[in-house]
């Protein structure tokens, strides 16, 4: 009977662990299910405390919300620390709609903005990535419209085909997808409304910037 006490409580501090975890990074069990590849029946059983996970499951979560094991499966106060860093921050949207004429961004535009490190995963810390907001729906299949978007400048020749890039064409400033071809690139929108449509561009178009790609995004941030 002991025994059974003690799994049962294991299994409740994990599940009150991992919605804790949820609920910081803004996702939800069935996000999370699908983003891991595990199915959502499976997720649900650790959630109600039905089942408990294999260590390599645990593991897995661990490196999802960006921290230690002892976090998802200890009922201590301390594992789930809202340890946070202080990032470089551009209060001007982008566009997520048709690409919008802003002014360029420059320093005097920069401020700075916390967010936990629990938040932004396998990125926290990291100096090079700075944080901008995102307007519009183009990209709500994936990014919606008031996301806070992590972006890292990288060079033209690491961008993958599909890679998420925050680009301008003049002073147009918008993300999209990336596709690169022989003699243009293809900035495609990722939405549920099909009303948007590519922004193309010649390789040799000398407006075009390409500022960084989007490697995390907060859908919500308190």
């Amino acid at each position: 009977m002991k025994q059974n006490k003690t799994l049962d409580n294991q299994r409740r501090i994990l599940a009150d662990n991992i919605k804790k975890l949820l609920k910081t990074k803004g996702k939800t069990q069935t996000d999370m299910a699908k983003e891991l590849g595990l199915s959502e029946t499976t997720v649900s059983s650790w959630l109600n405390g039905g089942r408990y996970p294999r260590i390599d499951k645990i593991q897995l979560m661990a490196d999802y919300f960006g921290v230690y094991r002892s976090a998802i499966t200890e009922d201590d106060s301390n594992t789930i620390q809202e340890t946070k860093t202080t990032y470089n921050y551009f209060p001007r949207s982008v566009s997520a709609g048709l690409p919008t004429v802003v002014d360029p961004i420059t320093n005097e535009d920069l401020s700075s903005i916390s967010i936990p490190d629990a938040i932004m995963g396998k990125w926290a810390g990291n100096r090079d990535v700075y944080m901008l907001r995102v307007n519009g729906d183009s990209m709500n299949k994936v990014i919606p419209n008031g996301s806070l978007i992590g972006v890292k400048k990288t060079e033209l020749d690491h961008l993958k085909n599909g890679d998420i890039v925050v680009y301008s064409d003049g002073n147009e400033y918008s993300v999209k997808r990336f596709y690169q071809y022989d003699s243009h690139i293809v900035f495609r929108p990722d939405s549920h409304d099909i009303r948007f449509t590519d922004h193309v561009s010649p390789k040799d178009n000398n407006g075009l910037r390409i500022h960084g790609k989007v490697v995390v995004y907060i859908v919500e941030l308190d």
